[in-house]
């Protein structure tokens, strides 16, 4: 189904030198492919990982309660609820921090995959450009002190608000493309509000972008074509991975409904729209019309 709920994920504790901080993996749980978003819960003054730079993952940061610091390059910059940060890959190291009320965050990002091999008898590795003498224990250990200096007063164009993202409005539809606003490049991130018994977007499918969806607000339900509905509410977490065939979007239940979509830009996409038959592939910006045939039809057999 591709579908859970952050309060039936485990919480994992992980506190390791100045590092600490509870870990949900919620992409995993609801069963994502390449992709994933992990829940980061953070105590007043905890900072979960060393600052860090990603070589293909780009990295968005959703601010779900709370408020904190991010740090870029030795600079530190303030966060709070409703806010999207886009660290992007090969470019700025970078942590946060829990304030006086704590951080309650969504990380969503491509999974790496570093190709490498191990040669476990010599205790070494390969890398791009030599080999690595692999050491027992944990990198981490390694890391020293981070100091955090007093925040900026200006934030990087890297980190907006919700509420300072105008909406692209459609019927009983808000969008905000916060990724986009923060100047993300491999993906996106959109805050989509919908009016009771709207739909998120017309049902779709993709063949090679994967999507993640949160539910911050409301309740209502996942709609996966033609006939199967899901109940989905404030938590609940769906994955929707390339190539499935089935088509999905929400409609938003009496109170609406508030949520989270995150996805690849693949521009090999190609995106099907079952009820009025269009496709769109999105490398080249081209939609047209699909006339439905029988997949033998036309063609000689003989």
């Amino acid at each position: 189904m591709g579908i859970t709920h952050w309060d039936d994920v485990e919480k994992r504790r992980n506190e390791r030198g100045q590092m600490a901080g509870t870990w949900s993996n919620l992409g995993s749980a609801a069963g994502s492919y390449r992709c994933g978003v992990t829940r980061i819960e953070l105590a007043p003054g905890e900072m979960p990982t060393p600052a860090h730079v990603h070589g293909e993952a780009e990295e968005t940061f959703y601010v779900l309660g709370g408020s904190g610091l991010t740090w870029m390059d030795e600079q530190a910059y303030e966060i709070r609820a409703g806010d999207c940060i886009v660290y992007k890959n090969f470019n700025e190291a970078h942590t946060i921090r829990g304030g006086d009320e704590g951080l309650d965050v969504l990380a969503f990002g491509a999974r790496e995959y570093f190709t490498s091999s191990e040669l476990p008898r010599g205790g070494s590795m390969w890398s791009i450009t030599g080999w690595i003498e692999v050491h027992d224990g944990h990198p981490w250990d390694r890391e020293p002190e981070l100091v955090w200096p007093e925040p900026e007063a200006e934030r990087p164009a890297t980190i907006v608000n919700v509420a300072d993202v105008e909406p692209d409005v459609v019927g009983g539809r808000r969008r905000r493309y916060l990724g986009a606003a923060a100047g993300s490049r491999w993906t996106g991130l959109t805050h989509i509000e919908s009016d009771a018994g709207t739909l998120s977007g017309p049902p779709h499918v993709h063949s090679a972008e994967e999507e993640l969806f949160v539910v911050l607000d409301g309740d209502g339900t996942l709609e996966l074509w033609p006939d199967h509905r899901q109940p989905v509410r404030v938590g609940s977490v769906v994955a929707r991975p390339p190539g499935s065939g089935v088509a999905h979007a929400f409609r938003a239940g009496e109170g609406g409904l508030t949520l989270l979509a995150w996805g690849t830009r693949e521009p090999n996409d190609i995106c099907w729209y079952p009820r009025s038959k269009k496709m769109f592939w999105r490398g080249v910006g081209v939609i047209g019309r699909i006339e439905e045939l029988d997949y033998w039809e036309g063609e000689e057999l003989e």
